[in-house]
């Protein structure tokens, strides 16, 4: 079963990669995706982590601050159609 994590204010140089890196400290970590302005290119400030195991312990990287900014954390809502 995976877990999809919501995670927002991230700075704006903040890559998927290093995303996967902090979320993989608390399990298995199947995609991460950095939500970008369609025009731009340009990050957003949030994304998605979709977590195989550990997601309920990644819970806790909310709050944490990367590059001067506080994440927010927390499980996703089923997207709406």
């Amino acid at each position: 079963m995976f877990t999809n994590l919501y995670v927002g204010n991230l700075p704006w140089g903040t890559t998927e990669q290093e995303l996967m890196n902090l979320f993989s400290q608390y399990g298995e970590v199947s995609s991460v995706k950095i939500i970008t302005d369609r025009e731009t290119g340009r990050s957003r400030g949030f994304g998605f982590v979709e977590m195989e195991s550990g997601a309920e312990d990644a819970l806790k990287l909310d709050g944490t601050e990367l590059e001067g900014r506080g994440l927010k954390v927390n499980h996703a809502r089923p997207k709406k159609y």
